[in-house]
């Protein structure tokens, strides 16, 4: 049975497929962290962002994150799926859901993906703005 599901993709991300994947009837708990493209950012309106991905690696990256969840948090099962491409307000960049028997593990490990995703995954953003737009690693 597969235990992690990781994907990125240019199709609008869904909650859906994610929760789905997690569902088990041994867990208790599913964790759910779903990332929106927000209106501004150091006081700046921002009108869209733009995500890149070095997608061989950071398909690599996302699964050493999801087994890495598994075995130090002792999950049942993960899903982290990121978006490419231009997104608008309140667009969904990134969904990751974690289940497992107790709460808290799922919790943890929810958090420590997302994180870690955005420490080691080759993954950028073009923030656009009314004034001009500029590349920095990403903040799903």
């Amino acid at each position: 049975m597969n235990k992690t599901f990781i994907k990125i993709t240019s199709e609008v991300l869904s909650l859906q497929e994610c929760y789905d994947f997690v569902e088990d009837p041994s867990c208790g708990g599913i964790a759910i962290f779903v990332g929106t493209v927000r209106n501004a950012t150091k006081n700046k309106e921002v009108t869209k962002l733009d995500f890149s991905t070095y997608k061989p690696m950071a398909l690599k990256e996302m699964q050493k994150i999801a087994d890495k969840a598994m075995e130090l948090f002792g999950v049942t099962k993960i899903a982290i799926h990121h978006a490419e491409g231009l997104l608008e307000i309140s667009d969904v960049p990134v969904i990751i859901t974690v289940s497992s028997p107790h709460r808290k593990a799922a919790f943890d490990a929810c958090q420590y993906a997302i994180d870690t995703l955005k420490e080691t995954v080759p993954i950028w953003k073009k923030e656009y703005f009314s004034d001009g737009e500029v590349w920095v690693n990403a903040h799903p």
